[in-house]
């Protein structure tokens, strides 16, 4: 899927044109034959695709539960330079793989506890950004009204300098 990043993209603005096409209500306009096949297309897009009809471009990063069913996955993310994280049992190969989490990858305690503490860290890192550019843009504020009280400053000083 991430090399053939394009062609499902198309696919899945069909996927939105024929939903918003069926919200609106136009649907029933349609003859009873040509609206069973939009439904029976709608069904197998929002099946194959209805997972990343919201991701709008290529992923910053891929998470890996099993190394070995998903090596075509890892394969593809390594040819677009997409870092990868791999929770990788005993019997995984390191190779392709950047961010190594030695654990269980068959027992589900073991993934709900690697992926609830991914998802903690994301969270910690947006809030952390966030700051950050609140941050900045209070100084950012601080500064600018610094340079008009500087400006102020000259010219009153300037009209000060020409009565004299």
């Amino acid at each position: 899927m991430l090399t053939n990043f394009e062609t499902i993209r198309g696919r899945v603005n069909k996927l939105r044109e024929i939903e918003e096409f069926s919200n609106s209500g136009q649907i029933e306009k349609l003859p009873k034959k040509e609206i069973a096949q939009m439904m029976r297309k709608l069904g197998k897009l929002t099946k194959t695709l209805g997972g990343i009809k919201e991701m709008r471009g290529m992923p910053d990063l891929l998470v890996v539960i099993d190394q070995k069913k998903e090596a075509i996955a890892i394969a593809e993310a390594n040819k677009l330079n997409i870092p990868v994280i791999c929770l990788a049992d005993t019997n995984a190969d390191p190779d392709g793989i950047d961010y190594i989490v030695p654990g269980n990858d068959d027992a589900i305690r073991s993934i709900k506890l690697v992926c609830s503490k991914l998802a903690d860290a994301v969270l910690e890192g947006k809030q952390l950004r966030e700051n950050k550019a609140n941050q900045m843009s209070k100084v950012q504020a601080i500064k600018a009204e610094d340079a008009g009280v500087a400006e102020e400053v000259k010219a009153e000083t300037e009209e000060v300098e020409v009565e004299e």
